[in-house]
């Protein structure tokens, strides 16, 4: 949760993330507003979410957007083996309309790119 939590080292592992400003925190310091920046060849936009956080889970809403008009997901973080197994979900929707098997392919691939970004980086993390 460590590395979920650290949003402004996101643009090291989030693909096509340039952008992690942090408007508002809560009351354990934890980032609840936040603007992001996304340049992908397929989708750019400018937008802010509010983050929801518990022990083992995080969850967001989109709250402003230029061409998302939706963007709700969450990590939830459990003990699995030795390590963990970390559980993404995302819903993503625009301004422009998408087929449905597109837009479920786009989220495929974000989840799928996110989770390795993920791993990746608790990796790194872990080497410091």
């Amino acid at each position: 949760m460590s590395v979920i939590a650290d949003l402004d080292h996101y643009p090291e592992w989030v693909d096509s993330l340039t952008t992690v400003e942090v408007l508002e925190t809560d009351a354990q310091g934890r980032p609840a507003t936040v603007r992001m920046v996304l340049q992908h060849r397929l989708l750019s936009d400018d937008y802010t979410v509010g983050y929801d956080w518990a022990e083992h889970e995080v969850s967001w809403k989109l709250i402003t957007g230029r061409t998302l008009t939706a963007m709700d997901g969450s990590y939830a973080v459990e003990p699995a083996g030795s390590g963990s197994r970390v559980t993404y979900t995302l819903s993503v929707d625009v301004k422009m309309p998408l087929p449905g098997l597109l837009k479920r392919t786009a989220e495929k691939t974000i989840i799928d790119t996110a989770l390795k970004g993920l791993r990746t980086q608790v990796a790194r993390v872990g080497d410091r």
